[in-house]
Formats: C-alpha cells, structure tokens, sequence
C-alpha cells in the first residue's frame, strides 16, 4: 500500500492470526519498521515484490518494541546483513529474559543481535532524519518514530485507532502509557501508522483520535 512516494504500508488484515503492521520508508536508506513474525514474514516480502525490492536492499530494520509479533522476521533480515536497532531499555530486558525465549522459541537472541541500541533523540540517515521517542507503557522500552518529513509518527502497540497498547504485559504500565500518549500527541502529525489496525490520515483526524482515547484512557485506567 502506497502512502506516500517515499512511505509504504505492509498491513496485516487477518483477523485469526496475531502479526503486526509493517512500514517501508523508501529513501537514500530503506528503514523497515517492525517486521512482524518470522512464519508470517511473507506478507511483507509479497509488498517488498510489489515494489520490486528484495531483503538485502533494505538498509535497517527498527522494531517499536520486542514482542514477537513485531521481532520475530528479524532474524530472517539479518540473515541477508540487514542491520537491526531497537531501543537499548527494550534490548536489556530481552537479555534479562533470554532463558525464557530459548525454551518458549527455541531461538537465542544471537540470530537478532542489535547492530546498534537506540536512544531517544534523532536518527541521522543521511537526508533522512527520524526522532525516535522513547514512550513506555505496552512495554519498558518502547518507541514511536516520528518522521518530519511526511509528519508521519509509526507508534508501535502504544496507540492505534480507538484503541491503546495492553499494559497486563511484563514490563507495562499504565500511568507510563498515559504519559507516552500525551507526549507523541504534542506532535504534528498527518499520518499515524499505528502496528495492528487501520492507519489514520490527515491531521484533523490524527488530534480527533487523540482526543477520543484521551476519553478512554479515563474510564479505563
């Protein structure tokens, strides 16, 4: 799905199986951004066809978060020198957690070892710059990326369409996501490119749905 020239969207309809949203910034350097999981990886590599683009041309591969859902193809990128960077909070506790993945997976985390950790503030990829936002909450590390250029925020599992990111996850809290939707909804947007669900267009819109989990967020929590 074409958003943008230089945006596209690989979004996961299926309403029986559990795999995430994933976004293509088409520039100097093609950033992927969560990759969904590693048995459900095809539906990207159909978009990637489309586009007529393989694995080995995408420069960097970024997950919002280290849920499966979301990490898991990572290990299929790297296997074609893709590098991989995701929030240095979330890389530390997936160590703390290792012993768990090996059994729950029978994977180690040396097939999506980070190139590099991520912190908050902006991402120079020569003419393009990304603010990664740290936003805990759906989990303790958590990012959105917010891309001025397009006025483009991918928010991961923090917020979607009427909807917000679980907190009843190791590492969630609710206060933190209340706190992490009220800092990215300072931002201007135009597109919100949430990782489950329908993307949101324009920025009346983007503030109208700010406004109604803001609602939620007060019966909920």
């Amino acid at each position: 799905m074409k958003i943008t020239p230089k945006l596209h969207a690989f979004i996961w309809n299926s309403m029986t199986t559990n795999n995430c949203n994933t976004y293509l910034i088409d520039c100097s350097k093609r950033i992927l951004i969560d990759p969904g999981h590693a048995d459900l990886f095809g539906h990207v590599r159909e978009g990637l066809d489309e586009l007529g683009l393989a694995i080995r041309d995408i420069d960097l591969v970024i997950c919002t978060h280290a849920h499966p859902d979301h990490l898991e193809s990572v290990s299929v990128l790297k296997k074609e020198n893709v590098l991989f960077a995701i929030h240095e909070t979330e890389w530390n506790w997936l160590k703390e957690m290792e012993t768990y993945i090996q059994r729950s997976y029978g994977k180690g985390l040396d097939e999506i070892q980070p190139d590099f950790l991520l912190k908050e503030g902006l991402l120079n990829l020569k003419e393009t710059q990304i603010w990664v936002v740290h936003t805990p909450g759906h989990t303790a590390g958590s990012i959105c990326l917010y891309w001025p250029e397009e006025n483009a925020l991918f928010t991961g599992d923090l917020i979607f369409k009427s909807g917000f990111g679980r907190t009843d996850l190791p590492g969630g809290d609710s206060e933190q996501l209340k706190a992490s939707i009220k800092k990215v909804a300072e931002l201007d947007v135009k597109w919100m490119l949430p990782g489950h669900g329908n993307i949101i267009s324009g920025t009346s819109e983007v503030k109208a749905n700010f406004d109604h989990i803001a609602e939620l967020m007060m019966t909920y929590f």
